[in-house]
């Protein structure tokens, strides 16, 4: 069995980082619910799907499972349009998004990383 190179090491690790941060999100969300809103729950559901279905693909791509390059190369995709949009409100936010979608997107577009998701040949 191959190495997995450390390119997809650390696509992995920082998918796993967003998901912790989606997590955090949640509790956030419902931490600051005074009175318990539609809204606010919804949110804090949608966190923590998104937040699992990054843990899954985090995962996959520890397994050095092909399918899980898609997914997380349209929610860094998604990133870099969030860090677009927050760059008049949260700077900081718009710099930290910004670098971890072009981290994840170069360690996963990597030639090793490519090489290591590639199907082996008998």
């Amino acid at each position: 069995m191959r190495r997995t190179p450390l390119s997809l090491v650390i696509a992995a690790g920082v998918v796993g980082l967003q998901a912790l941060v989606l997590v955090v999100c949640a509790v956030l969300v419902l931490a600051n619910l005074g009175g318990v809103t539609g809204l606010g729950v919804s949110s804090a559901i949608f966190f923590l799907v998104c937040a699992a279905a990054l843990l899954l693909c985090a995962a996959a791509l520890g397994a050095r499972q092909s399918w899980a390059r898609a997914p997380i190369v349209l929610a860094e995709l998604i990133g870099l349009g969030l860090a677009w949009d927050a760059r008049h409100d949260a700077l900081w936010l718009s710099i930290a998004l910004l670098v971890l979608a072009v981290a994840t997107l170069a360690s996963l577009l990597n030639p090793a990383s490519l090489a290591a998701l590639a199907p082996e040949e008998h």
